[in-house]
C-alpha cells in the first residue's frame, strides 16, 4: 500500500503546485513548506535561514567561515552555542523530518533528498517531474519573475540541486532507476497529477495479486 509520495522536480515546472494539487485531493499532509518550517524549528533559526541552505552545498566562503569559526571556538567555554546553519545541518535535520513524516504515512513530500532517504520503503512511490527551458521559463514569469530572472534561475537551481545530490548521495542528478515515474508537467498540472493517482492504483492492484 502506497502512503507516501515523494515529488522531486526540476525548478520552474510546478513541482510545488502539482504536489499541492496531489495532497488536497487525496486528503494528505503536505510536506513542503512545512518542511522548511520544521526544520528551522529544529536549527532554531529562522525559515529564510533554512530556504539558503537547503538543497544546497556551501560556498566556499562560507566553507571558510564555518571552519575559522569553529576553529576559535575548539576549547573554547562557549563551544555548545556555536550553532551554524550549514548545508550539513540541515541535512541531518531533512532526514530526521522526512523519517518522521514517513512514519506517520499519507504525505506528499517535496524534494530536499527525501527520495533518497526513502528509496527503500515499499509504501513510497518516488515521481520526477521536469519540463522543457521555455516552459519553465515561462511558469516562473507568471509567478512574477522577469525574463531574465527566470532563465537564470531556470539554470542556477537545476545546477545547485545537483551538485546537493552528487556531494551527499553520490549518483548524478536526476538518478533514473530511483523513480517511478518522470513525468513531463506540459500536459498540465491536472494531468499529472492523474497520472500519479493512476499508477498508485495500478501499485495497489499489483501489491493485491
Amino acid at each position: 500500500m502506497i502512503k507516501i509520495i515523494t515529488i522531486e522536480r526540476e525548478y520552474g515546472s510546478g513541482g510545488g503546485e502539482i504536489a499541492q494539487i496531489l495532497s488536497t485531493k487525496l486528503g494528505w499532509k503536505l510536506w513542503d513548506q512545512r518542511l522548511t518550517e520544521e526544520i528551522a524549528r529544529l536549527a532554531h533559526c529562522s525559515k529564510d535561514a533554512v530556504q539558503e541552505r537547503e538543497e544546497r552545498t556551501d560556498p566556499l566562503y562560507y566553507r571558510l567561515f564555518k571552519s575559522f569559526l569553529r576553529g576559535s571556538y575548539e576549547g573554547s567555554q562557549n563551544a555548545h552555542k556555536l550553532n551554524l546553519v550549514d548545508s550539513d545541518t540541515i541535512l541531518k535535520l531533512t532526514e530526521r523530518v522526512v523519517l518522521h513524516a514517513a512514519e506517520t504515512g499519507n504525505s506528499v513530500i517535496v524534494g530536499r533528498g527525501s527520495q533518497h532517504f526513502l528509496r527503500d520503503r515499499a509504501d513510497t512511490l518516488r515521481i520526477f517531474l521536469y519540463a522543457n527551458r521555455d516552459e519553465k521559463v515561462a511558469r516562473l514569469i507568471a509567478r512574477g519573475k522577469t525574463h531574465d530572472e527566470a532563465e537564470g534561475l531556470a539554470d542556477s537551481v537545476d545546477k545547485e540541486r545537483a551538485d546537493f545530490i552528487q556531494k551527499y548521495f553520490g549518483v548524478e542528478w536526476p538518478a533514473r532507476v530511483l523513480y517511478h515515474a518522470m513525468i513531463n508537467t506540459a500536459i498540465g498540472d491536472d494531468a499529472v497529477v492523474q497520472v500519479i493517482l493512476d499508477l498508485m492504483k495500478t501499485a495497489r492492484a499489483a501489491a493485491g495479486a
